[in-house]
Order: C-alpha cells, then structure tokens, then sequence
C-alpha cells in the first residue's frame, strides 16, 4: 500500500483578503509560518518582542518574498502591559487569523513582568491574554482561526495546577512541559467556549515535531555559556528537522479550509517527533474537559482578561 504524498507548504491554499498575526515570527517555525502565509496572499502582523530581531526579520522577508503584505509590531508576551497595548493598538479591523506560536522552552528560572514563572507566564498567560483581547476582531472575521502552538513534550507532562507557577519549586523540563500542555488545554477549552457560545471561531492546537529553531538557544537561554551553546546547536543540528518541516503543522492547521474547531495537528512519524501534518484524537488531555476549565478560570483571574460569552460580538 503506498503512502499518501507527503504536504508541502505549496499546498497552503490562496490566503488572499485574510489578515494574519504571527507572534514569535521573527525567527524559526513562526518566520517560515508568517512567511509562507505571505506568500499566499495573506496580510501578515509579525508580532515580535523585540523591534531590532523583528525589523532584520521583515527585511529578509520581503527579500524573500517580494510584494508580500507584511508589518511589524511589538509585543511582549512576558508583560501584560505590553499585551494589552498591542491589543488595544489593532486598527487593522476583523482579524483573520491569530497563530500563537510565540515562547521560551527549558530556560532558567525567572518571573515575567507580572511575577509569573516565565515558561507559564509567556508560553500560556500571555497567550491567554493577548487572545482573549483580541477576541472581538477575531469574531468580526468571517471565518476566524486561533491555532496555538503546543509541544509533543507536553505528553509527558504531570499537570499541577497547584504547582503551574513554580510555587513549590522549579524544574526546568517539568516547567517547560507542563505550560505546553497548558496551551493544548487552552486551545481545546476555547472550542468549547466558542462552541457553547453559538460562534464560528475555530480554534486548533498543533505540535510541530523536533525542528531546528533557536528557542533553545536564544533569548533566556543565551546567558548559558558556550559549551552549552556548542552542544545543544550540534544536537539540534544532528537530530532536528528543518525548520519549514516543523512550520507544517501550524501552517496545515491555518488553512485546510474542512478543518474542524478542536482539532491537534501533530506529526504523523513515531512519538509526534517528525512527518506529515495529520489530526490526533487519541490524547487525554483533549477529553480532559475538568482541568481545562480550571486552568481557565485561574487564566482570567491571573492576567484580568475574561471571555465574557455576552460580549462575543463585532467591535463597534
């Protein structure tokens, strides 16, 4: 029996008219996701937290794609602040499409603005926040998509809600692990929302496979020191996908136009570590339906974002 052929990012349909925001897309899996959208038709936000790192990005991007729609701007996922100043700054009108793919994975230990340990506090929290606050341009698209970006590291997650931001200790796998499978809670609990609320959002989770990115590089992980550096580049390099292979998923989960609301886009390979884009049901946390609205309800207590189903309407 042959295998079906393997998708390509040429498969990405036409994007034209939809408005895109990418956070993180100044490097990795959200560069060549913001890119590849671009390159389809699509109006693409790179949302970045640092404006240098982000501007160098734009301009390789429209390097690499001329005439794409591209701009730029800044937001910190580690502040609230910051999140709520980009979110109130949209003047774009009805938001398409809002991939959340922005985060920092095994670094040391250290709080976000907030005071939030900061794998919890940006990978999930200011996802969280930075959703919920653009929820009302995402409702006044017509047909809106939310794709967060999980790990295949949160199947080994021991989910603690009592321990999320590091109040009895910290680890930094079990840190790491456990706020991604806080993003799949959040991306199926917001299916649920939607659902129960009568609205057309979609909203996807995807795991991307071992890709080559410079998350454990980069950022909070730089200060490591060069053998740490030298190893783990050598590592990723030997045993890592490129990056476009890691992109797919985000980007399967984005554009497949018959795609249902709630749906994991995870690699199709051995232990979600690499291969093609394809939906997985069998996944406890999916079906967890207990812990996902309690990690919601402490999410809108923690940042102050609610998703009030009375006010999921168009912006005036």
């Amino acid at each position: 029996m042959r295998n079906p052929p393997a998708w390509t990012l040429h498969a990405v349909p036409d994007q034209s008219g939809r408005v895109a925001v990418v956070t993180g897309a100044n490097s990795g899996i959200g560069y060549v996701t913001a890119r590849e959208l671009a390159r389809h038709g699509a109006h693409v936000v790179l949302a970045c937290r640092d404006p240098g790192r982000g501007g160098a990005a734009l301009a390789r991007m429209r390097g690499e794609v001329p005439g794409a729609r591209l701009e730029l701007r800044q937001v910190d996922l580690g502040s609230l602040a910051s999140v709520r100043a980009f979110a109130a700054g949209w003047d774009r009108g009805p938001l398409d499409l809002l991939i959340n793919n922005a985060g920092v994975a095994m670094v040391p230990y250290a709080r976000t603005a907030d005071g939030f340990e900061s794998q919890f506090g940006v990978n999930h929290l200011g996802t969280f926040a930075l959703t919920g606050l653009l929820m009302p341009h995402l409702l006044a698209a017509p047909d809106p998509r939310v794709v967060t970006v999980s790990s295949e590291g949160q199947r080994f997650a021991r989910f603690d809600l009592g321990n999320l931001n590091a109040e009895r200790g910290y680890r930094t796998a079990f840190a790491y692990v456990q706020s991604k499978r806080a993003n799949l809670y959040f991306a199926m609990q917001l299916q649920r929302w939607a659902d129960t609320a009568g609205l057309k959002l979609r909203s996807m989770a995807v795991a991307p496979g071992l890709t080559r990115t410079n998350v454990l590089t980069g950022g909070a992980n730089s200060g490591r020191g060069r053998l740490y550096a030298t190893a783990t580049r050598l590592l990723v390099h030997a045993a890592f996908r490129p990056t476009p292979e890691g992109a797919k998923t985000s980007l399967y989960a984005a554009t497949v136009p018959d795609l249902p609301g709630g749906s994991y886009i995870v690699p199709d390979g051995p232990l979600q570590l690499r291969g093609e884009p394809t939906p997985r049901t069998r996944e406890r946390a999916i079906r967890d339906t207990d812990t996902a609205a309690r990690l919601w309800q402490l999410s809108e207590r923690l940042t102050g974002v609610t998703y009030e189903l009375s006010t999921a309407s168009t912006p005036a």
